[in-house]
């Protein structure tokens, strides 16, 4: 199977990306240029971490418009598994494809730490060989990272089991000192009503071995390949 790391000008995370899929994983995986109009045939995309187009205006509000989002969500609408890492998170909240917004950290600034997430669902390409309840221990690097929503979109997130991830403590408790960021209800990552779409402030693929401190992301990707090897995504076009 194929992953296609998405670059945009100013990404960070794609090789790390690109690394942990191909050499990590062993999966076959390829950068696509965000002025592509294809994705190679990926049957999973994910939008790396870093600051595209240098986050001018909002983080991620320049790269909605490169022309390659038009397939990513047209992958996404026939069904398609595409990951948001932390900027890609940003992006898919810019395109419509998540829900909400992001501001600025409650510290008001740039936060560079190990952090907690609980896996909130499994029943998500990325959860999906995960335990529901199982601890994370994962990266994060970011600014912008305070999801924000209205009060309607929290409670319909909520009812909807879209909140995928939580900040917690290192046993899973969810605290106000776990948060890292002022995330509303300690929301670490989302997904979309179709369950396909994916997005996550912290980096699981910086986490992918143990000689950078934890592996833990790993069962993030894992999960992807576990997804398209079950035959859940044979009908989406692989343009």
């Amino acid at each position: 199977m194929k992953f296609a790391i998405v670059v945009f000008p100013g990404s960070n995370s794609d090789h790390d990306a690109y690394y942990a899929t191909r050499h990590v994983l062993g999966e076959d995986a390829e950068f696509v240029w965000h002025k592509d109009t294809g994705l190679g045939g990926a049957d999973v995309v994910v939008l790396p971490g870093g600051f595209a187009h240098g986050d001018y205006l909002r983080t991620g509000a320049i790269a909605r418009f490169s022309p390659v989002m038009q397939e990513v969500k047209r992958f996404a609408a026939a069904g398609g598994p595409v990951l948001g890492i932390c900027n890609g998170f940003q992006v898919l909240l810019e395109a419509g494809l998540l829900p909400g917004a992001m501001l600025r950290n409650r510290s008001v600034k740039f936060v560079c730490q190990q952090v907690h997430v609980r896996v909130e669902q499994t029943d998500t390409p990325f959860t999906s060989a995960c335990a529901a309840g199982q601890v994370l221990r994962m990266p994060i690097a970011h600014g912008e990272g305070n999801y924000y929503a209205d009060p309607d979109v929290l409670a319909d997130l909520e009812a909807n089991r879209q909140v995928i991830f939580r900040y917690t403590t290192a046993d899973g408790r969810v605290t106000d000192d776990a948060n890292p960021n002022g995330s509303a209800h300690n929301i670490a990552g989302l997904c979309s009503r179709s369950r396909n779409v994916v997005g996550l402030m912290p980096h699981p693929e910086r986490a992918c071995e143990l000689a950078v401190g934890s592996a833990d992301g790993l069962v993030l990707f894992e999960s992807a390949v576990q997804f398209v090897s079950q035959g859940a995504f044979a009908a989406a076009p692989h343009a």
